[in-house]
């Protein structure tokens, strides 16, 4: 399977998260994903992730080709300027002011390569008085609004088990690519893309800024609810936790006959969407009184039944035993070098005539490549090659 972007190179510098992983969500559409790393030790994604087995790598830098290159000698410099000559875009997530040190600023490469598309990645942007300030991704979060309200009222704010901020960001730096691919069939010319951590943290914060602007409030920690949406919780039942979403008038009164009280929904307290919100505590105390003498499984058959919104609280235990994960192969196997079979998710979202997918494992080694991509593409000599290896500039 090729994907939609197949036919596009781009080039990916930078490291951890935000740049790799829009590499990884442009290269599970189709595109050739050349990645740049530091000879020796690379990315180092390489070694992170939880456990003893380091097995993120294997996820962020599928459908990816590995090339070493010194980005921080000039030899290695002038490497990457030949290799971008090829490419469509480049996608790169180092503090603002790294690349033009390095003379491959968006200005310089867009000079001799106008079509080019440069996806830059930083906590604050290029722009402003922060842009030079080292940025990772919980300090978008937290500059963003994230944090603030993550968590439960009486503690401090809390973060996310994921590097949230970081995958928002390759996110909007993945659509900005094909908003740019897009105007370039109409322009011919290529752009610069930038995007800030903090601000793709805000761009998801709904109306926290309105409601601030209109009437002074100021979003706090809620737990696991959403102030006067309800009901919408995690419930106990008898062995373990279910989530139920029926905040809508008719969801609310189909969820009152699958608890066997359907007088509920014309009770005054809980009988709209309003009333529900100003006794949400004590609707949920009801809703949990009835999950918690039923198992997980009667509660979810009940939801299928009425049409209600409903899930377990999954992990990935659960998740590889589903039959909805099997039958749309949400987790796929992929051979890899290192830890043979591996189980991941899929390639999302789905595309019914050139489908995304994982074509082949992450790189095992740092510069993997290199022949395949020097030797092939810029056409460079085994004897060449092997003295940028010596000099240290792959």
């Amino acid at each position: 399977m090729s994907g939609a972007l197949d036919g596009l190179r781009v080039i990916e510098m930078g490291q951890l998260i935000a740049g790799p992983f829009c590499g990884q969500l442009l290269g599970d559409m189709g595109a050739e994903i050349i990645k740049l790393e530091p000879p020796g030790a690379g990315d180092p994604m390489r070694v992170w992730g939880q456990g003893s087995d380091k097995v993120s790598w294997e996820v962020i830098s599928r459908n990816k080709k590995s090339v070493s290159c010194n980005l921080r000698v000039p030899d290695g410099q002038a490497l990457a300027r030949r290799l971008i000559a090829t490419a469509d875009v480049v996608i790169e997530n180092f503090k603002p002011g790294t690349l033009e040190k390095w003379n491959l600023g968006p200005d310089a490469l867009r000079a001799e390569h106008p079509e080019l598309i440069v996806a830059r990645m930083s906590g604050y942007g290029q722009t402003g008085p922060y842009a030079d300030r080292a940025g990772f991704g919980g300090v978008g979060e937290a500059m963003g609004g994230w944090r603030y309200i993550v968590g439960e009222p009486d503690r401090p704010p809390a973060r996310m088990g994921l590097s949230i901020g970081d995958t928002l960001t390759a996110s909007y730096g993945c659509m900005g690519v094909l908003a740019a691919l897009h105007a370039r069939t109409r322009t011919g010319k290529g752009q610069v893309i930038d995007a800030a951590l903090y601000e793709c943290v805000l761009q998801v914060m709904e109306s926290v800024i309105p409601e601030f602007d209109r009437m002074g409030l100021i979003r706090e920690r809620s737990g696991s609810i959403l102030p006067g949406i309800a009901p919408s919780n995690v419930y106990r039942c008898r062995d373990g936790d279910y989530l139920i979403g029926a905040n809508n008038d008719s969801i609310f009164r189909r969820l009152a006959r699958a608890m066997g009280r359907p007088e509920l929904s014309d009770d005054d307290r809980y009988a709209t969407h309003v009333a529900r919100g100003r006794h949400q505590r004590e609707l949920d105390a009801l809703i949990e009184d009835w999950t918690r003498r039923l198992t997980v499984g009667q509660v979810d058959a009940l939801m299928a039944d009425h049409s209600v919104p409903g899930g377990r609280v999954y992990r990935a235990p659960e998740m590889l035993a589903d039959p909805q994960f099997a039958a749309r192969e949400s987790i796929i196997a992929i051979e890899t070098e290192r830890w043979g079979w591996l189980k991941m998710q899929n390639a999302f979202p789905k595309l019914s005539d050139t489908p995304s997918s994982v074509r082949t494992a992450a790189p095992a080694t740092v510069g993997q490549h290199n022949t395949e991509v020097y030797g092939g593409l810029l056409g460079i000599d085994p004897a060449s090659l092997a003295e940028l290896a010596a000099s240290a500039t792959i």
